[in-house]
């Protein structure tokens, strides 16, 4: 896909001209990053955003030195546009981000973005889709963490990582997805080894065959 054509299904250009679209892609790159790789760090001056061309990268807090784990906020897939909120407020990254495994990132810098939100106010009702999108997000992710127990929020991340398939490897660790969950590697492994024991799951290393996608699927709820 042309990076004209990737910014455009994006909330935040959807409503820009071809014109406009093409000018702030001529000022983007594209960058490869391996597994592990850091785009950045909490607390770095913001100079872009970034939309996924392929891959899978961790938006993700550090809460060291109080502890070694880190908190995955969200998971940002093919499509997904972040990065925005330093476009927005001036402020500092407020998370890492991290590639979970081999990607290629859209890298599009604050100035062409600034200059067409000036010229064409109106432009900014992407924004504000944008921001509410994420807004639900945190909604739906708080809600969570309130009414769902570690099991079930385990339940509902292996569904939400199968993307449909019933059979499929894990594209994070078990540290990762412990991060994605909330709570303990150990505990989120009692909560797959509980699926595994009622027949719901089969489990080899990091391939997974969902057996009774239903059951899952209610213990998610």
């Amino acid at each position: 896909m042309a990076h004209a054509d990737l910014l455009a299904s994006t909330d935040l250009f959807a409503q820009a001209t071809d014109a406009e679209l093409h000018h702030v892609a001529s000022h983007a790159t594209a960058r490869d990053m391996v597994r592990g790789d850091l785009l950045f760090r909490e607390g770095d001056v913001p100079d872009a955003l970034y939309v996924m061309i392929r891959g899978r990268v961790a938006i993700a807090l550090d809460h060291r030195p109080i502890d070694t784990r880190e908190s995955v906020v969200a998971l940002m897939e093919t499509g997904d546009l972040f990065g925005e909120m330093g476009l927005l407020d001036g402020g500092a990254r407020s998370a890492n981000a991290k590639a979970l495994e081999p990607s290629t990132v859209l890298t599009v810098p604050y100035g062409p973005v600034r200059e067409m939100f000036e010229q064409r106010p109106e432009l900014l009702w992407g924004v504000v889709r944008l921001l509410a999108r994420r807004l639900r997000a945190m909604d739906e992710a708080l809600a969570d963490s309130v009414f769902l127990d570690v099991t079930g929020r385990t339940a509902k991340r292996i569904l939400e990582l199968s993307d449909g398939a019933d059979e499929f490897q894990l594209p994070v660790t078990q540290e990762e997805l412990a991060g994605m969950v909330g709570a303990s590697r150990e505990r989120v492994n009692k909560a797959i080894a509980s699926f595994i024991r009622l027949g719901w799951l089969e489990q080899h290393e990091r391939r997974y065959r969902i057996l009774m996608r239903d059951r899952l699927q209610r213990r998610a709820n």
